[in-house]
Formats: C-alpha cells, structure tokens, sequence
C-alpha cells in the first residue's frame, strides 16, 4: 500500500507556522529581557534622585544655616537617660558648654540605681552654673519606657521651647544657637538635624557607619526633596510645647513604636514644616558586635514594615546589588552584566562621596567605601527577612505591633510592678541655679 505524501501546500504552512512560533517565541523572549534589565536599572534611578537631593540640600541649605543667631528664647533641654552609654559624660558634658544664654538640662533615669546617677551627680557638681535637674521615674505605666520619660520632662520644664535628644549625643558649643534658630520661623513647627559617628574602632562600627551615610541619609533626602520632611530623628528634635499639645502630647505615643519620627509626623499633619538642617552632631557607637548591629537594624526594619508596609516593599527598586548581580548571572551578554555592575560601583562610590565627604565633611571616609558592598547585602538580606517576622523584640520583651501600637507577646507582670514603684517615684534629686 503506498504511503501517501504531505502536499507543498502542507508543507509551506507547516514552515510558516514553524518560523511565526520561532519568531514569537524571540520576541516574547526578547522583551522579557528587556523588561528585566529595565526593572533592574529601577535602582539606578533612585540613586540619579539621590545624587539631585543630596547636593540641592547641602547646596542650597547652608545659606539658610547662620553661623550665629541672635534668637535664644529660653530652651529646656530634656534627655531621657537609661544605663550607661560610653563616653556619658562627655555626652552630657558638652551640653553644659553651651554658648547659649538661658537654658535648663533636665534628665530622667528609671531609679536611683540606674548607673548613669553617679556621672550626673559629678555632672552637677562641675557645672555649678548650669541650671541641672535630674528626675526619677516617670510615674506612667506606658510601654515606651523613653516617652514616658519624656511626658514627665515635658511636664516639668520651664520653658516653651525644648530640645530634646538621645543620651548618647556629643554636640559642639554653638548646637543650641543652630538648632533652635529655624524657630523664629512661626510656620517651622520641628528641627532635626544629621549624626554621625564620634569615632569608630571596630569593624562593626564601621560598618555601621557607612550604612547610615550610603544608605540611610539618602532615603532622607530623597525624602525631603519629593514631600518635604515629615519625620524627626532622636539625636535632635526641636519644637515647643504647643505643637506637641497640637497632637496630644507625648501622652498620645507612649504605646507606639518609633516616637521621634512620629512626632515629626504628627507636627506636619498640623501644617508645620519640619527643617532639617544641613547640621551634624555626634553619637558615641555603641554596638558591641555584628550580632547586636544585625538584630537592632532587624527590629527596626520590621518596625518600618508595619508602619509602611508599601512602602517597604519598594525599597526592592532601591537595592542595585542583587538586581546587578542577577543581571551579571543571568544575561547571556557578558557586556551588558559588567555594565550593571560598573554603573551600580559607581553609583554607590558617587553617593556615599557626596553625602558623607562633601556634604558632612568625613574624613577618612574613602578608606570605609569598600564596605558599602557588605552593608548592602546585609541590608537586602535583613530586609528579606522582615516579611517573615511579626514581632519584635525590645529591652527582652516582645512585642506584636498592631494598629501602630506596641503590644507585649506576653503579660509582664515584673514590668507592671515596676511602673507601681516608677508612680511613687520622688521628684527632683538635685537643681542647681545660676
């Protein structure tokens, strides 16, 4: 029996068919290529804004910074103190060197066995001049161990003015001077202001550093520039005490994680503006290992997750290391993998240079910018692991966070006790009075 053949009419559609499949099999390949390598250029975008922000801010804002002001309305400067930090008082010290003409410093510790006494003790004694107020205990049963602090200064100071920062903040003589000046501004509701590092000795430090400089100073300014700031940050806020009653008061926050930047935002939503200033003071490192580095920036991470969860997941469009990397792996063309990772090099070098050297004046910086690359797939793989997590913990209690509120895993009876006793605290231990 003979086998019957294909017709050429056959064979010529099976070819068509056969090259418009090849064809649009390329195709779809193709622009999947090109929507790859356009999503992994995102970052290079972010860092183009970065590089806009960080020199349209330092630029344009030392005009606004005065090298002296004559506006020194009288200032409370409330710190809230928990153990001992390194260096505490030279910390502390150095807001007693103020050249400022009228202001009081008022600290508060949980009890009179908390190790910072005996540095604020000598404090007092070496400052005779100063006005010196040490508080004990906050008499409130909020989670916030440091607002509830904070809602006791604020009720105790003297002044409608007030500074406020973290204990392990070093500033120069002329801080009050600076920071307080934007105030004579009746629409500037807030100031805050850059940190940096007073001196780094291990790797951790180091590496800490460098992260804050390549990483988290340019989500600020990039920030600033697309909404304005809406944020504090805790080395140093500065307002008043109306703008803080404006929201309710330290009193509404104490159940909340993340209080300096809440209430950066909560002046804002009154039509305040908040100035950052083109301003540095210094923190003490206190990070003794890469395991404490790792869990704090872990918390906080899973703070801000909550906080903005959107927001957080587009952070994904502002890492270039992986994105570099897939391309480099992935790509057949060997030209346009060494081309991502040449560009996202350069970028981060260019980034880190103009905000940490021109723009903060850090010297020596240029010998840490290798370690960008180690702070940067330590941020990308932290930031993979937020998603996993639905607690944090805090000071060896956890905490779920609900609704931005703080709220314990587990009852803790020995925390509720100690508020009783926080309630009876005494009130002042010392005043000293020019």
């Amino acid at each position: 029996m003979a086998v019957r053949r294909p017709g050429i009419t056959f064979l010529i559609l099976e070819e068509i068919n056969w090259r418009y499949s090849s064809a649009r099999g390329a195709i779809i390949s193709n622009a999947a290529w090109y929507l790859f390598l356009v999503l992994a250029a995102t970052p290079f975008i972010y860092y183009l804004l970065v590089l806009y922000s960080s020199w349209r801010f330092f630029w344009r804002s030392r005009d606004r910074l005065p090298e002296t002001s004559d506006f020194t309305p009288p200032v409370s400067n409330l710190k809230p103190v928990r153990g001992l930090d390194p260096e505490a008082y030279e910390n502390f010290a150095s807001y007693c060197r103020q050249d400022y003409p009228d202001y009081e410093l008022i600290f508060c510790v949980g009890d009179e066995n908390d190790p910072s006494v005996p540095v604020l003790e000598k404090l007092i004694r070496d400052f005779p001049e100063r006005r010196i107020r040490v508080l004990y205990g906050s008499g409130r049963s909020g989670i916030n161990d440091k607002v509830t602090k904070l809602v006791r200064m604020v009720n105790e100071a003297r002044n409608d003015v007030l500074v406020i920062n973290d204990s392990d903040v070093r500033v120069e003589p002329n801080y009050l001077r600076t920071v307080v000046a934007p105030l004579r501004d009746p629409k500037v509701g807030g100031v805050t202001c850059l940190y940096v590092s007073t001196h780094d000795k291990t790797f951790t430090q180091h590496l800490h550093s460098i992260g804050m400089i390549s990483d988290f100073y340019p989500g600020i300014l990039v920030a600033r520039q697309l909404d304005g700031i809406k944020f504090t940050l805790g080395q140093t806020i500065v307002t008043t005490r109306s703008r803080l009653a404006g929201f309710g008061g330290y009193e509404a926050i104490e159940n909340r994680p993340a209080d300096d930047l809440l209430v950066g935002r909560l002046i804002a939503e009154q039509g305040y503006e908040v100035e950052l200033l083109p301003y540095a003071v210094r923190t003490v490192p206190d990070y003794d290992s890469l395991r404490d580095l790792f869990i704090k920036r872990l918390r906080w991470m899973t703070v801000m997750r909550h906080m903005r969860p959107w927001g957080h997941v587009g952070l994904v469009f502002t890492q270039g290391l992986p994105w570099a990397l897939a391309v480099a792996i992935m790509h057949p063309s060997a030209g346009i993998g060494f081309a991502y990772i040449g560009a996202y090099v350069g970028f981060r070098f260019a980034m880190t240079w103009m905000i940490g050297i021109w723009g903060l004046k850090q010297k020596g910086l240029w010998k840490k910018m290798p370690l960008i690359f180690v702070w940067d797939a330590t941020a990308f793989v932290i930031w993979l692991l937020t998603f996993g997590r639905r607690s944090i913990r805090w000071r060896n209690v956890d905490y779920r966070i609900r609704e931005g509120m703080l709220v314990p895993v587990v009852a803790n009876p020995a925390q509720n006790s100690s508020n009783e006793k926080l309630a009876a605290a005494s009130p002042i231990v010392a005043v000293k009075s020019k």
